[in-house]
């Protein structure tokens, strides 16, 4: 079966919603960069891996659909989502929205995911790097 950027866009984001973190990690190459408007860049899939722990640690009730999935080119798709997600210390609800570019190496890993939020709804005043992953 030929490479599909659709596909595996949508594989990595039902290992995400399933906290699926052995899955999430295949996913990404050794080296691979997430790029976030709302927490910079995390470089390394190790580096990736533990951001994501740490935010479904504040927030493991987290919903995400995508409204979009489209093929860029045959390495890169782009996705338009949306998700709640309550803070488990708080009970603030998080509501956010926004795009993610995933481009991917010869073999199908991730090599970076620039994420791009549209609005953030949240009864939070201060957040952490946490919060934004």
């Amino acid at each position: 079966m030929p490479f599909s950027p659709v596909e595996t866009t949508r594989l990595y984001h039902a290992a995400i919603n399933a906290l699926d973190f052995e899955a999430i990690a295949a996913l990404f190459t050794t080296d691979a960069v997430y790029a976030s408007s709302g927490i910079g860049e995390i470089a390394g899939r190790q580096a990736i891996l533990e951001a994501f722990k740490a935010y479904f640690a504040v927030y493991p009730d987290q919903v995400a659909e995508d409204d979009l999935i489209e093929e860029l080119s045959p390495r890169s798709a782009k996705s338009v989502w949306r998700l709640v997600a309550t803070h488990n210390g708080t009970g603030e609800v998080s509501r956010r929205s926004g795009e993610e570019i995933i481009r991917f190496d010869e073999a199908g890993k991730i090599l970076r995911v620039t994420v791009q939020d549209r609005d953030a709804s949240r009864d939070v005043t201060e957040s952490t790097a946490a919060d934004r992953m």
